[in-house]
């Protein structure tokens, strides 16, 4: 018998526990429905777009996919570029000095260019460490998408290759010549991605935006441009630049013989293209490319990639492999030839190294 005389029926007590479980319910059904929602909103709709596949930190990314990126933010780069110059609202100023004192410039072209190519390929790989020459304004930022589609020449000769995201740098010059570009010598200008993937060259892309070629290649993948056939080792070509012309031919006819032939050109692209089988009516053709002092790895990490994708060589002038993670700078000069006899052109130049660190 209950207290007091009161005793609890059936039905009171059955009245008593819906009671409890109604409260239950209020306390618990909203937490429960935002459980529910959290679940349904993390997984992907249906015929909804793919997760990019280094959406998440540590994730992996198709060096296909950064290929096909990497040629069309060089493209929409150029597209500014271009349009700067056609335009004449270059805004040039000087940004500072190189080692050697020449005043380096910077213009309205560098910064758009910079801007539409680091935008594009940071919102399409988030999770990709991206070294550009100029500095990004995050106050001036711009939703540049890609559509993830894949190029038909592209698709044709590159396998998918997946690579984890933490491995992967990529170097962008959003315009490479940029005193050439001042001085409307559009030939040289270019616009160039790299992708290293622990610090090996695997991707470049060189655009030339007024003339719209574009060349790729993919190490142990394939490309869409060619090395040229026919050379002529006793009596090279070498490509150099303009404001090293001097300073390199008198080292060079000693080494090669009176006969050999001083390019002096601009822009580090348009040296590695002249190396090439390249279908451009203002194109230079040389056998050897050296560079005699400091460069930025930006100026040539895509004319790396694309000389080892064809079977060339890029190198210090002392024949060290070039690195291109940690600093953003080559000490050693660089030599670069395809087709030739690599070991043997350094050892033919070893009077050039000292000239590297000046």
């Amino acid at each position: 018998m209950a207290p007091m005389g009161i005793r609890l029926s059936p039905l009171g007590m059955a009245v008593f526990c819906l009671l409890g479980l109604g409260v239950l319910y209020h306390l618990y059904s909203g937490f429960l429905a935002g459980r529910f929602a959290l679940f349904m909103l993390s997984e992907p709709a249906a015929g909804g777009p793919e997760t990019p596949h280094d959406s998440a930190p540590g994730g992996a990314v198709d060096l296909r996919e950064l290929l096909a990126v990497s040629v069309l933010a060089a493209v929409r780069g150029g597209e500014e570029v271009k349009r700067v110059r056609e335009g004449n609202v270059l805004n040039a100023k000087a940004k500072g000095k190189t080692r050697e004192g020449a005043e380096e410039q910077l213009t309205t072209g560098d910064l758009l260019s910079n801007r539409r190519m680091f935008y594009l390929l940071k919102g399409a790989f988030p999770a990709v460490q991206i070294n550009s020459e100029e500095r990004v304004d995050t106050a001036d930022q711009e939703t540049v998408s890609w559509d993830r589609s894949i190029p038909e020449d592209i698709k044709q000769k590159i396998q998918p290759k997946e690579v984890p995201a933490e491995s992967v740098t990529v170097w962008i010059d959003p315009l490479d010549a940029t005193q050439e570009y001042t001085e409307d010598l559009r030939q040289y200008v270019t616009t160039m991605v790299c992708v290293a993937v622990n610090g090996k060259p695997v991707i470049g892309v060189i655009h030339k935006p007024f003339s719209s070629y574009t060349a790729w290649a993919m190490v142990d993948g394939g490309s869409n441009v060619k090395a040229r056939s026919s050379y002529n080792e006793k009596t090279p070509r070498i490509i150099v630049s303009r404001s090293h012309a001097g300073k390199v031919e008198q080292v060079a006819r000693q080494t090669f013989g009176n006969k050999t032939v001083i390019i002096p050109a601009g822009g580090a692209g348009y040296k590695v293209l002249a190396l090439l089988d390249v279908p451009e009516r203002d194109q230079a053709e040389a056998d050897v490319y050296i560079h005699v002092t400091y460069i930025k790895k930006w100026d040539i990490c895509a004319g790396n990639a694309v000389l080892r994708a064809l079977g060339g060589h890029m190198t210090t002038l002392t024949g060290e492999e070039i690195s291109y993670t940690g600093s953003d700078g080559n000490e050693g000069g660089l030599i670069a030839s395809i087709n030739m006899n690599h070991k043997a052109l350094i050892e033919k130049l070893p009077d050039l190294e000292k000239t590297s660190h000046k």
